[in-house]
């Protein structure tokens, strides 16, 4: 009788670790692209720009294109890099679109390659969740779900963007 009741116990434990658990974003498959770790910061009650991130990998033999996008949360989506050159942050357009290479990975991060959401419809709120739409070459569009995450955020915290992993993240513009 007591150990069926230590299992229960410890069965009923492991339940509740488990409803307490991370909450992982899910990845979106689209072709051979596999789209995961969406996410984008809080921004302030006036911004009128926002950035979007996350990470893009190619599973297949041929190279694609993420050449833009959509959102009802602000006027345009554009594909930006940034970049420091003598000292000084420029960032601007990536013509032409973002390249993913055939087995690679494309890391969309802060300081880098980045969606760049223009004229803001309303501030985006911690905890929130931003659709937004990108547009590929080859895989069309796909829908995706920024996790909003602080406003000084680094990268997806593991509660709302999922687990970081290790990858090879080569971004090439063609």
């Amino acid at each position: 009788m007591t150990s069926s009741l230590m299992l229960r116990g410890m069965v009923g434990a492991i339940a509740a670790l488990a409803l307490a658990a991370p909450v992982h974003a899910e990845s979106v498959k689209a072709g051979d692209l596999v789209i995961s770790q969406p996410w984008t910061r809080a921004t302030a009650g006036g911004a009128k720009v926002g950035g979007g991130y996350l990470t893009i990998e190619n599973n297949g033999t041929t190279a694609d294109k993420l050449v833009g996008g959509s959102t009802d949360a602000a006027a345009k989506l554009e594909v930006h890099q940034m970049s420091v050159s003598n000292g000084v942050m420029k960032m601007h357009p990536v013509e032409g679109g973002l390249t993913i290479e055939p087995g690679k990975t494309v890391k969309l991060a802060p300081g880098g390659y980045h969606l760049m959401l223009v004229d803001l419809k309303h501030p985006f709120k911690q905890g929130g969740k931003v659709p937004v739409t990108l547009e590929f070459e080859k895989a069309g569009k796909v829908d995706v779900t920024l996790d909003v995450q602080g406003i000084g955020a680094k990268a997806p915290s593991t509660q709302a963007g999922g687990a970081m992993t290790d990858h090879q993240h080569d971004g090439h513009m063609k």
